[in-house]
């Protein structure tokens, strides 16, 4: 996958930087794999705002992946990769030997015309799916259960990957794409390979239009907002509340930077090595 750069005609294709779509070999979806998208505009069932920059954007229909690899010990044939507008990655479209339709997330390297299994011993091919206990240490895996039959959870995005580092006790030693290493349990699934669409975070949208498409409504500075609306609201021009020099705060009141993860949270005891400080 790569990204194609336009010549300057206008200002909003000066730095513009999209995906060229190579690896895309289907463009019509699965009509059997889709359903609808209920939206919110950010807004609960009391009609409050509660997730802000949330509004408008393209219509699109969901596209069911299965997370779960559940259909054990039956080869599937990769039949097209397909766009999804629904998260940063491709998604492949596969047939068991059934006739039964699903996606999966494309891996890099997943071609059309290869096939895919889910079991519990393998070979560590892209897109194969088997337990921690059996791939081999050292192995490029995503899209790994947090809980034996929960489902994909962890590295799912573009360009997403995680190591298999060590095996100990019972749990496989995993070090996330952030940096941190966590204990999973050697029966949670996971599938091998990176997943694709690495040039993603390269992509350069170009214009603010095109950022109203994908649902993403404007984003204001604090500073600029009236005190009823932001903690960092007020005063005449640029200041920091009113005049004096204040911390600046997010609108929930704590400190910028300051770690919001709960302290006593459950799932800590599995996080072996914290993610390197910046």
């Amino acid at each position: 996958m790569a990204l194609k750069v336009f010549k300057p005609h206008t200002p909003s294709a000066r730095y513009k930087q999209h995906p060229t779509f190579d690896e895309i070999t289907k463009s019509t979806p699965e009509k059997s794999l889709l359903t609808p998208i209920k939206r919110s505009g950010g807004r609960n069932n009391t009609g409050r705002i509660t997730m802000r920059h949330v509004g408008g954007g393209a219509k699109r229909h969901y596209r069911l992946v299965d997370f779960k690899r559940n259909k054990t010990d039956m080869p599937a044939t990769v039949l097209g990769i397909e766009y999804d507008p629904n998260r940063t990655c491709r998604i492949a479209l596969i047939q068991y030997t059934d006739g039964t339709k699903s996606y999966i997330l494309a891996p890099v390297g997943l071609e059309v015309g290869a096939t895919v299994i889910s079991t519990l011993k393998a070979d560590p091919k892209p897109g194969n799916a088997m337990p921690l206990k059996s791939v081999p240490l050292g192995t490029v895996i995503h899209n790994i259960e947090l809980l034996p039959g929960s489902g994909g959870k962890v590295a799912r995005a573009a360009g997403q990957q995680a190591i298999l580092s060590n095996r100990e006790a019972g749990f496989g030693l995993v070090k996330m794409p952030s940096g941190e290493i966590r204990r999973f349990h050697e029966d949670c699934l996971c599938t091998i390979g990176q997943v694709g669409n690495r040039e993603h975070m390269n992509e350069v949208s170009g214009k603010a239009g095109r950022t109203r498409w994908m649902g993403v409504r404007p984003t204001v500075r604090g500073m600029t907002m009236n005190p009823v609306d932001h903690p960092n609201g007020g005063g005449e021009g640029r200041s920091k509340s009113g005049g004096g020099r204040k911390h600046l705060l997010s609108p929930w009141g704590h400190a910028k930077g300051q770690k919001t993860r709960n302290k006593k949270k459950a799932s800590a005891v599995f996080i072996v090595s914290p993610r390197p400080k910046k």
